[in-house]
C-alpha cells in the first residue's frame, strides 16, 4: 500500500508539473541547461581528487598522471552549451522585458539577483567553515585546498554576469568578431611569445562566442540543421588540427602542472571545441523536444532546473564532506583519498559518485529554498499567464 501511495504521489507530481508548463515553452532549452550543469558537476567529481598525505588534504587530477584520459574532458566540459543557452535566454528575456516596458536596470537587477544571491549563501557558510577549521587546528594548506575547490568553479558566474549585463550591446554581435579576437590573442601570446597577460582578454572574448550564438538563436538565425552541422564539423576539424599540429593540449580542462591550459584562460582550441558542442546541441533539439513531450522526462529536467544553482554551488562541498568524513571514520580509501595515478583509482572513483550525489541532495534540501526565494525559478516551470509572452517564460 505504501509503495502504491508513493507511486501515486510521484505520478501526481509529474502531472502537475506538465500541466503547469506553458505549451509554447521550449523544453529543450531547459534540457540543454541541465545537461551543461550536470556535465560540470560530473566532470569535477571525476577529474578532481583530494589526496590524504601526512594528515593533510591536497588537490590532484588523474589527467596529470594519465594523459590518455583527456577524452573524459571532451564529454564533461560543457560550459559552451551553458553560454549558448544563456545567450538565447538572455536575448529573448531582454527583448520581452523591453516589449513590456521594463527598464534595463530592472531587468538586470532581477537577473543578477537570481545569479548571485545563492552565491552569498555558499560564501557565508564557507567563511564560517574555514574559520572553524583554522581555529580547530586544521592545517592551513588543507583549508586552502578545500577553499580552492569551492571557489575556483565560480569564476564563470562572474563572466556570465558580465555578458548578461552586456546583452543589449552584444545581442546582435556576430560570433565571428569575438572568435577573431581569440585567434589574434593566441597568435600573439603563443605564436609570437607575447605577454601571457594577453590571454585574459579571452576570458570575455572566448565565452562571448557561444553567448552570441545563443543570441542569434533567439533571433531565429540558426533554425536550420545546416548551421548545426557546419558548427559541429568545423569546430571538430579545427580543434583536432590545433591539438595535433599547433601544440594545444588535448584536455579541454586545466591540468595541474601543465605549461598550457585550454581553460585558464580560454584558448582558441577550447573555443572551437565549444563551437562543435553548440552545433551538436542545435542538432539534438528535435530529439530533445520529442523526448521532453513525455511528462516524466520533462519533470526530471524541470526539477533539476529548479535547483540548478544550488547543485552547481554545492557539488564540490558534497564531495568534500564525503571525503573528509570517510577519512575521519575509515582512513584512506581507494578512489577517494589515494593519489589518482593508477587505473585502480579510475575504476574505483565512479563508485563514489552516487555517495556524492546523495550528500548533494541533502545540500539541495538545506539550501534549495534559499535559492528559490531569490528568483531561482526562472529556469523551471511557472504557472501559465496569458499576459506573459513566450519569450518571458525563459526570461
Amino acid at each position: 500500500m505504501r509503495d502504491l501511495l508513493r507511486r501515486d504521489g510521484v505520478r501526481a507530481l509529474v502531472q502537475r508539473i506538465d500541466a503547469a508548463t506553458p505549451r509554447d515553452r521550449d523544453r529543450a532549452v531547459d534540457a540543454l541547461r541541465a545537461f551543461a550543469i550536470l556535465g560540470v558537476v560530473c566532470g569535477h567529481w571525476l577529474v578532481t581528487a583530494l589526496v590524504a598525505d601526512s594528515g593533510t588534504l591536497h588537490g590532484a587530477s588523474p589527467l596529470r598522471y594519465m594523459p590518455g584520459l583527456a577524452p573524459v574532458s571532451w564529454v564533461f566540459q560543457t560550459l559552451a552549451v551553458f553560454f549558448l543557452v544563456g545567450g538565447q535566454v538572455g536575448a529573448k528575456g531582454y527583448a520581452s522585458a523591453r516589449a513590456r516596458g521594463e527598464s534595463y536596470g530592472h531587468w538586470l537587477r532581477v537577473r543578477m539577483l537570481r545569479l548571485f544571491r545563492p552565491v552569498a549563501g555558499v560564501t557565508a557558510v564557507w567563511a564560517v567553515a574555514a574559520g572553524v577549521m583554522l581555529v580547530s587546528g586544521v592545517d592551513a594548506g588543507t583549508v586552502r585546498a578545500l577553499g580552492k575547490l569551492v571557489w575556483s568553479p565560480l569564476w564563470f558566474l562572474l563572466v556570465f554576469g558580465v555578458l548578461t549585463a552586456a546583452t543589449p550591446l552584444v545581442a546582435r554581435l556576430h560570433p565571428l568578431w569575438p572568435l577573431t579576437v581569440v585567434l589574434y590573442v593566441d597568435l600573439f601570446r603563443l605564436g609570437l611569445d607575447g605577454p601571457a597577460a594577453l590571454g585574459w582578454i579571452n576570458v570575455a572574448a572566448g565565452w562571448l562566442v557561444p553567448y552570441c550564438l545563443g543570441a542569434a538563436w533567439a533571433r531565429g538565425g540558426m533554425s536550420d540543421r545546416r548551421t548545426g552541422w557546419v558548427l559541429l564539423a568545423g569546430g571538430t576539424v579545427t580543434t583536432a588540427g590545433l591539438v595535433l599540429f599547433a601544440g594545444y593540449p588535448a584536455s579541454m580542462v586545466g591540468v595541474p602542472g601543465s605549461t598550457l591550459s585550454n581553460l585558464d584562460p580560454p584558448s582558441l582550441a577550447v573555443v572551437t571545441f565549444g563551437l562543435a558542442q553548440c552545433g551538436a546541441a542545435l542538432l539534438l533539439l528535435g530529439r530533445l523536444r520529442r523526448a521532453l513531450a513525455r511528462p516524466a522526462v520533462w519533470a526530471v529536467v524541470a526539477l533539476l532546473n529548479l535547483s540548478a544553482m544550488t547543485v552547481f554551488l554545492w557539488h564540490q562541498t558534497a564531495m568534500i564532506v564525503v571525503t573528509a568524513s570517510a577519512l575521519f571514520l575509515y582512513g584512506p580509501l581507494p578512489g577517494l583519498h589515494t593519489a589518482p595515478d593508477t587505473p585502480g583509482w579510475v575504476f574505483a572513483r565512479p563508485a563514489w559518485l552516487p555517495v556524492f550525489a546523495l550528500v548533494l541532495l541533502v545540500c539541495r534540501a538545506a539550501f534549495g529554498a534559499y535559492e528559490r526565494r531569490g528568483g531561482g525559478r526562472s529556469a523551471v516551470v511557472r504557472s501559465h499567464s496569458p499576459a506573459r509572452t513566450p519569450e518571458s517564460h525563459h526570461a
